[in-house]
């Protein structure tokens, strides 16, 4: 059964598929890693990306997407490659980057992606990125408290959810390592523990909300029934 404790260390990936990520990074870079199952992706993601794209002043951000996120039933999601597609219609700019690394490196969690990316690019200073909406759920990720320590954390707000995970476990747990907003370009320096909260404009889309949507449009005239 899966669960939210400890995760081992893996062996670092080996072969093809584990050298051709799609990306190059060079040590110096601030990197955001902003992982999730886009399914589909929409533009609150959008939103979270540039946030922290401009608010930590990185060089780029790799939009992770999940083959499937261990927290959500596999007949939910939709394939890989249209999850990616739909991401790279949202991820403006040459910043930006859409990667199926965790697929290549066989990353089933996100600790696993972090200390592979760690170790493939040394020198390189990660941030992992993540809407408000996720910090609320992030003690149920498999490693959470070894992520915390492994990478500096960025977490940008959403609607509806921005209260509740202020008060969430893991913001408890790590309240003390929190920075101010205001010192939000230092952190891809920062020794983790360290993690920012970072307010502005609101955007109110969300996946569930579209396929909900999805589920009950009408057919259009002409369309297959």
């Amino acid at each position: 059964m899966w669960s939210a404790g400890p995760a081992p260390r893996r062996p670092a990936a080996s072969g093809a598929d584990g050298l051709r990520l799609g990306f190059q990074l060079t040590r110096g870079m601030r990197v955001g890693l902003f992982g999730g199952s886009f399914n589909p992706a929409h533009e609150g993601h959008a939103h979270v990306a540039e946030t922290a794209l401009q608010r930590l002043n990185l060089d780029r951000v790799i939009w992770l997407v999940s083959p499937q996120n261990p927290l959500k039933p596999s007949h939910e999601t939709a394939d890989l490659a249209a999850r990616m597609d739909g991401a790279r219609r949202f991820a403006r700019g040459r910043a930006m980057i859409v990667s199926d690394a965790e697929g290549r490196l066989s990353s089933q969690y996100t600790i696993d992606i972090v200390r592979a990316l760690k170790a493939r690019f040394p020198g390189v200073h990660f941030v992992w990125v993540m809407g408000a909406d996720s910090l609320a759920s992030f003690h149920r990720w498999r490693g959470w408290t070894q992520i915390m320590r492994e990478v500096p954390v960025a977490v940008v707000s959403r609607p509806w959810i921005a209260i509740r995970s202020r008060f969430s476990p893991a913001a408890k747990r790590f309240a003390r390592f929190r920075r101010s907003s205001s010192r939000a370009a230092n952190l891809p320096y920062a020794r983790p523990p360290a993690w920012v909260f970072l307010r502005g404009p609101l955007n109110f889309q969300s996946s569930t909300a579209l396929r909900e949507r999805t589920r009950k449009s009408p057919p259009r005239v002409g369309d297959p029934a």
